[in-house]
């Protein structure tokens, strides 16, 4: 079943953290945590899971952190939420073969629905333009705070 958790929305919200404050190294998980007020306990465990299913990459180190490992124009809400899922491992009552016949064949048909619609929503939504939604709202953008001594 689709469902908002913490840890899917801490996972999006990190994300889109790494996108929106990327700059020219890997944004740090302390400062993601400082920023979203997300207890590192559950980011990075939800940033691991990440790395591994390649929508951000780990760099080691005293200067590690996350970056995309993607365009973030490339990865969609959708893909996020099945991983969390996953992650979670909660199964979805909907898919269960146990139940009344008005539920097997009238009701749940209908919830299904819902959540494909839901799911081909956010497989439309992309980081991007949850970027674009941040940039629209005036949220200061931390990468841009570093100035730049290139000559």
């Amino acid at each position: 079943m689709l469902q908002l958790s913490k840890k899917l929305l801490f996972a999006i919200e990190a994300v889109v953290d790494i996108a929106y404050h990327a700059g020219a190294g890997p944004v740090r998980s302390s400062d993601i945590s400082r920023r979203q007020g997300i207890p590192r306990r559950y980011l990075e465990q939800v940033l691991q899971r990440l790395v591994h299913r390649g929508i951000l990459a780990g760099q080691r180190g005293p200067r590690g952190g996350y970056r995309l490992a993607r365009e973030r124009r490339r990865i969609v809400l959708g893909e996020i939420v099945r991983i969390v899922h996953e992650v979670e491992g909660a199964k979805d009552p909907v898919e269960e073969a146990m139940g009344s016949e008005l539920g097997i064949k009238v009701v749940r048909p209908i919830w299904q629905d819902m959540q494909d619609d839901m799911m081909k929503r956010l497989d439309g939504l992309t980081v991007e333009e949850l970027c674009n939604r941040a940039r629209e709202s005036d949220i200061a953008r931390a990468s841009a705070k570093i100035p730049d001594f290139s000559i």
